[in-house]
């Protein structure tokens, strides 16, 4: 199975392609798709858009694993990051993928086994499941590995976390 993992943005969207066969992970590609605060919106979607597609297609996962959005304040930011995901999500299924969403809560459990962890736990956690020598950088491109992994652990109860 070749999981696309996303952890949803607008002016940064980390993405992580793993490969789980045969009870082994490993990490293929990692980073992140960035966009300028500069640019008009319906440049940064388009832009998104294209660089979406780019990594569906070159790698050809079987699933698409985002982490559901959370906002506690900023409304405006929540839309335009919306907006966003959506592009990201419909990427995803005009290219056929399987889309399934996990909570930070979800993911935190998966990866750590406590989901109040903190973003130094899992991306410890992260980087001795994976056997990096490093913490994958940026942060965003470590949380869509996470968001990858989650979905490769969840793997024999996806259909619970399948989009509708």
């Amino acid at each position: 199975m070749r999981v696309l993992g996303i952890d949803p943005g607008i002016a940064i969207i980390g993405y992580a392609i793993l490969d789980y066969e045969n009870n082994k992970i490993r990490c293929i590609e990692y980073g992140c798709i960035t966009t300028s605060s500069k640019s008009p919106l319906p440049e940064r979607l388009a832009f998104i858009n294209s660089e979406m597609n780019k990594i569906i297609d070159e790698f050809n996962p079987d699933d698409c694993a985002f982490e559901e959005l959370f906002f506690n304040k900023n409304v405006k930011t929540a839309i335009t990051v919306s907006q966003a995901r959506g592009v990201e999500v419909l990427s995803c299924i005009n290219r056929n993928l399987k889309l399934y969403e996990y909570t930070p809560l979800q993911i935190k459990q998966a990866v750590v086994g406590y989901g109040r962890a903190d973003k130094r736990q899992v991306q410890e956690t992260v980087k001795s499941i994976l056997r990096f020598n490093d913490i994958p950088k940026p942060d965003d491109a470590a949380d869509a590995i996470a968001v990858g992994l989650c979905h490769i652990f969840s793997s024999k109860f996806k259909y619970l976390y399948e989009m509708k």
